[in-house]
C-alpha cells in the first residue's frame, strides 16, 4: 500500500481545496466534518476571512457545522498557496466560464494547477472537480504539473471527479451524492477513490480515464439542456395552438416508465446546464464533428428570455399598453426556485430585454436582495407589498420561490404572466397567463 492510501485511510492526510465556493465550500466542510485537517485556498480575501472567522456564505453549507470545524482547528483558509506544501491531497474547484465568444475559459484551472506546482512532493494527489471539455485533465493539467519534476502515476497522483452540487436539493447534498472518478492511471483512480470513500456517504463509481468522466458530466447536464430545449419549444407550439402546456406534461407523466418530466421557462441558469454544451460543441469541432441536436437545443433555450418578453408585450397591447414606459415587476432573479444564486439567471437577461423595450422594471426577490451584473449593481424591492404590486402593469413570474404568496400577488396584481407555474395552485386565475 502507497503511502497517500495509508494515510487517507488513517485520518492522517491533510487535505486542501481550491475554491472556496458553491462547490469548494461544501467540500472542504465535509473533509473536515469527516476527520481531516482541511486547507481552503482562495484568491479572495473576502472569503478566506469569512470562512476563518465561522461565517458562512453558501446556501448548502450548514451555519453550525462551519463554525464548530473551525473552532475545532480541522477547516482553515488562506490566500497563500504556499501552504499546498503541507497538503497530501488537492482538489481544484474553480470556475469554468465562457468567455465572449462563448468558448471555454480555462484560466482558472490553469492559474491553479500553475500555483500548485511549486509546492508539490512525493505521493501527493491532485483531483480536478471543476466542469470542463473531456481531455482538459490529460492534456493540460497533466503537463502542467509534470513541470515540478514529478511523474505522474509514480510520483503524484492525477484525477478527474466531477462535482455534482445541486443548490437547493433538500436531498442530495455533496455528502450523499455518487461520485464518480477517473484517473490518469489505475493507481490515480484508486487513490483518488479512497480519498472520497473516506469523506462521503455515497457509492464512488472508477471510470477508466478522467476524459470518460469529464464527458460524464458533460452528459448529465447536456442530457437536461436537450430536453428543456424540447419542452421550451413545445411551450411556443402550444400556446400558438392554446394548449396548455403543463397540463400535456402533467398527463404525460403519469405514464410510470419511458417519460421524465422536464418544464419549461425563461431560459436556463446556473453554471453547469447553459455552459456544458458550449465545451462540448467547441471540443468537438477539433473532431470535425458538429453536435446539431445539442446546438438546436442551445439556440430554443438562449432565445427564451426573448421570446418571454415578446409574450409579454402582447399581454399589455391587450390592455392598450406599450411596453415603452409600462411598469414592470420581475418576480424572482434566482435561477432556480429557494435559492439565493443568480448565475446566468434567465431573469437577469429578461430585464435586460425588458429594459432594452424602454419599459420600467422593478424586482423582488425574497432570496436576492440585490445582484450584480456588468458591474453594476441592481437592488430589489423590499417588500411585496399590495401598494408595489397595485401600481404596476404587469407581474412577470421568472423565479418560482416557494415562499412567495401566490394568492397575495394574483388578488393584487393587474395582470400575471407566469413563466414558472408558480401560481399553479391559486384558485382564481382571470389575471393569470401561463408560458
Amino acid at each position: 500500500m502507497n503511502k497517500i492510501k495509508e494515510k487517507l485511510l488513517s485520518r492522517e492526510a491533510i487535505l486542501g481545496v481550491v475554491g472556496l465556493g458553491y462547490v469548494g465550500l461544501p467540500l472542504a466542510v465535509e473533509k473536515a466534518k469527516a476527520g481531516f485537517k482541511t486547507i481552503g485556498f482562495d484568491v479572495q480575501e473576502s472569503k478566506v476571512e469569512m470562512v476563518n472567522s465561522g461565517k458562512n456564505y453558501i446556501g448548502d453549507v450548514v451555519n453550525e457545522d462551519l463554525e464548530e470545524i473551525v473552532k475545532s482547528g480541522l477547516l482553515s483558509a488562506t490566500t497563500d498557496f504556499a501552504q499546498v506544501a503541507s497538503a497530501d491531497c488537492v482538489c481544484i474547484c474553480v470556475p469554468t466560464p465562457l468567455d465572449e465568444h462563448q468558448q471555454p475559459d480555462i484560466s482558472y484551472v490553469k492559474a491553479s494547477a500553475e500555483s500548485i506546482v511549486p509546492y508539490m512532493h512525493k505521493d501527493m494527489l491532485v483531483v480536478l472537480e471543476s466542469t470542463t471539455y473531456p481531455g482538459t485533465t490529460e492534456e493540460l493539467l497533466k503537463p502542467i504539473l509534470e513541470k515540478s519534476g514529478l511523474k505522474c502515476g509514480e510520483d503524484f497522483y492525477l484525477a478527474f471527479s466531477p462535482e455534482r452540487v445541486d443548490p437547493g436539493n433538500l436531498i442530495y447534498k455533496t455528502k450523499n451524492t455518487p461520485k464518480v472518478v477517473g484517473g490518469i492511471t489505475p493507481t490515480c483512480t484508486d487513490v483518488a477513490a479512497v480519498l472520497y470513500e473516506g469523506i462521503l456517504e455515497a457509492p464512488i463509481h472508477r471510470v477508466s480515464s478522467p476524459a470518460v468522466a469529464e464527458m460524464e458530466k458533460i452528459l448529465e447536464n447536456t442530457y437536461r439542456n436537450i430536453n428543456i430545449g424540447l419542452v421550451n419549444e413545445l411551450a411556443i407550439l402550444c400556446n400558438k395552438m392554446n394548449i396548455n402546456i403543463w397540463e400535456v406534461i402533467d398527463a404525460a407523466k403519469s405514464k410510470p416508465y419511458g417519460f421524465q418530466a422536464f418544464y419549461p421557462g425563461p431560459g436556463l441558469g446556473g453554471h453547469c446546464i447553459p455552459l456544458d454544451p458550449y465545451y462540448l460543441s467547441w471540443k468537438a469541432r477539433e473532431y470535425g464533428f458538429h453536435t446539431s441536436m445539442i446546438e438546436s437545443s442551445m439556440m430554443v433555450n438562449d432565445r427564451m428570455p426573448e421570446y418571454c418578453v415578446e409574450r409579454t408585450s402582447k399581454i399589455l397591447n391587450r390592455f392598450k399598453k406599450a411596453m415603452n414606459g409600462s411598469r414592470i415587476l420581475v418576480l424572482g432573479v434566482a435561477y432556480k426556485q429557494d435559492i439565493d444564486d443568480y448565475r446566468e439567471s434567465p431573469a437577469t437577461r429578461v430585464i435586460e430585454e425588458l429594459e432594452k423595450e424602454c419599459a420600467n422594471v422593478v424586482y423582488y426577490d425574497p432570496f436576492v436582495p440585490q445582484y450584480h451584473i456588468d458591474g453594476k449593481v441592481r437592488i430589489g424591492e423590499n417588500e411585496l407589498t399590495s401598494e408595489l404590486l397595485e401600481n404596476v402593469d404587469l407581474v412577470l413570474v421568472t423565479t418560482a420561490h416557494t415562499n412567495v404568496d401566490y394568492e397575495y400577488v394574483q388578488k393584487h396584481a393587474p395582470f400575471i404572466f407566469d413563466t414558472k407555474n408558480a401560481m399553479k395552485n391559486v384558485e382564481q386565475r382571470y389575471n393569470i397567463e401561463l408560458l
